[in-house]
């Protein structure tokens, strides 16, 4: 074992030890910081050293299964890894991965590690213009795709090895087939160094063209600790989280956590969402600790949740902040409580609601271990500030934070201003260090010289049983500058039209204070990047240019 991975280990299991004693764990945990460290080789094959137990469960939606071992993922790996060298592949090169959720895609990501290479995660939603940008900007050498996904590359020029999952397509294109022929064993070209790069995500552009965000051998590997920590997982646990690969929490609990605590990583893929089957299959594969982005938990709270047998003993969301209604739901089902954590692309779970915590109803809970959070004053950057952007001191900075922006160092340079970085995002803290989310910077806005938090808003309508999702954003108004404007997309039952629209202006005006309530609304879907988040910059440039759809609550007094 080496002196890396022992750091490491020693580490995980002291968060594992006080995984329900959050004061111990946040005032002595310190990040092991290792010179060199590969995750694949150091960890990953060091706990999968004659390891039988389940590494991978997989379950098609025809009911086919994948079960893969610690032991048979390294065996593969190494595989896989000898087969890419020998076609060319080396220590950071650019490697786009756009799979789904089978074996190879876990295979590929730890052949990658172990070959020194930067993996670029693509989800195979994206289109042949989104293909193109990341093959550019991410100046990619190799490419492995589904060979369902390989046309799309055919408008994608650039002088990269491509290879095929599935059925050769022929042409210039490689059978991913071949790795199987490859040798068992694989001896690294040299040692890793702890900064050299492993990962580059491109974001999923809510209001901006894509960031493109540099993540090292540490920074996700071990900045991954805090993940695990707040999801509580434990050796042995069976762990879901629903994801899409190519995106930031893919890596984060399908990838880096779970296997930080020697969990087993459980996937059921379905073309279309169905609670009652997702239900069925966590009970049969004995998942106890399960994550999901909010829209899957909306969709959850639509079925009969009294259909899950077994709850698991762990539940958690992030991606975006879960709306207490939702909470209270699950908690009357299944008596466990959903655990916000937030985080983003460029670092792992900065708060979180942590087991054994106390829990705040709307609060994201507190900072990490190995995180030292403050909120910084709108107006003069000051940290201490009781409400405002939520950012990482620097001083004392976290493993778990990129490298930066790739190819753009104004960009990095303003998110790591003055000692912080700056997340974009609005908060509010309580007498017990207890952070409450209040928006992205850019989403936050004043309505007759009031602060309106379209999240608040958003709670408060979900609330009613009309509404399945909901986004608020300001709409132009001659008195008050401004007005929250709703965009609903209505629960099954409920029709749209004016009836719906009076139901939910009086629901507003009940829950609301005047100055917050709800003075526009329109009924239909949401615009959303390809990992599910709404794009409100669509919804702004829509109220902007008017609509013939939308109520006003003065129609209705």
């Amino acid at each position: 074992m080496t002196t890396a991975t022992e750091a490491f280990r020693g580490a995980r299991d002291f968060l594992l030890e006080h995984r329900e004693d959050y004061a111990t764990a946040y005032r002595e945990f310190a990040w092991p910081r290792p010179e060199r460290f590969n995750w694949a080789l150091d960890w990953f094959d060091a706990i999968a050293d004659g390891n039988d137990r389940t590494a991978l469960h997989l379950v098609e939606e025809d009911g086919e299964e994948t079960r893969l071992s610690f032991a048979a993922l390294s065996r593969r790996s190494d595989q896989v890894a000898n087969w890419l060298r020998e076609r060319g592949v080396r220590a950071e090169d650019r490697v786009l991965v756009m799979l789904g959720n089978q074996a190879e895609l876990w295979e590929t990501a730890l052949a990658a590690m172990k070959l020194r290479a930067v993996v670029i995660p693509a989800t195979p939603l994206l289109g042949p213009a989104d293909l193109r940008d990341r093959v550019e900007r991410g100046r990619v050498r190799h490419v492995i795709a589904r060979t369902a996904d390989t046309a799309k590359f055919d408008e994608v020029p650039g002088d990269y090895t491509r290879v095929a999952v599935g059925e050769a397509p022929g042409g210039s294109w490689l059978p991913y087939a071949g790795t199987y022929g490859a040798a068992e064993r694989f001896a690294p070209d040299g040692p890793t160094l702890s900064d050299d790069p492993l990962m580059l995500y491109f974001t999923s552009g809510t209001t901006a063209r894509p960031k493109l965000v540099e993540h090292t051998h540490t920074s996700y590997p071990i900045g991954h600790l805090a993940t695990m920590y707040w999801i509580g997982l434990r050796p042995g646990d069976v762990h879901l989280n629903i994801s899409s690969p190519g995106w930031a929490k893919h890596a984060w609990s399908n990838l880096f956590a779970p296997w930080n605590a020697e969990a087993t990583v459980f996937l059921h893929n379905y073309t279309r969402f169905d609670a009652p089957r997702l239900m069925a299959e966590m009970d049969r594969a004995g998942v106890t600790t399960f994550c999901a982005p909010p829209t899957v938990w909306r969709m959850l709270i639509q079925a009969d949740l009294s259909l899950l047998r077994t709850p698991p003993r762990e539940v958690v969301a992030a991606g975006e902040p879960l709306n207490p209604e939702v909470i209270e739901q699950v908690r009357r089902a299944w008596g466990v409580t959903i655990r916000d954590g937030f985080g983003q692309t460029e670092t792992a779970v900065q708060v979180s609601n942590s087991p054994g915590q106390v829990l705040k109803t709307g609060s994201m809970g507190r900072p990490s271990p190995g995180y030292r959070m403050e909120l910084l004053d709108p107006v003069s950057g000051a940290p201490g500030a009781a409400e405002g952007e939520i950012a990482l001191d620097l001083s004392a900075r976290p493993v778990g934070l990129m490298t930066g922006y790739h190819g753009d160092p104004d960009r990095t340079a303003e998110a790591m201003a003055g000692g912080y970085y700056r997340t974009g995002d609005i908060g509010s803290r309580d007498d017990d260090g207890y952070i409450t989310y209040v928006g992205r910077a850019d989403d936050v806005f004043k309505a007759s010289d009031y602060k309106i938090s379209p999240f608040e808003l958003e709670s408060v309508l979900l609330e009613h049983e009309a509404v399945a999702e909901a986004a608020v954003v300001p709409a132009p108004d001659p008195l008050r500058l401004a007005v929250p404007k709703a965009y609903i997309v209505l629960a099954e039952g409920w029709e749209p039209g004016p009836d719906t629209a009076k139901v939910l202006f009086e629901h507003s005006r009940e829950a609301l204070a005047p100055y917050k309530r709800l003075r526009r609304l329109e009924f239909g879907e949401l615009p959303k990047t390809v990992s599910g988040k709404i794009r409100r910059i669509e919804l702004r440039e829509a109220t902007a240019a008017g609509s013939t759809a939308e109520y006003r609550e003065e129609d209705f007094r």
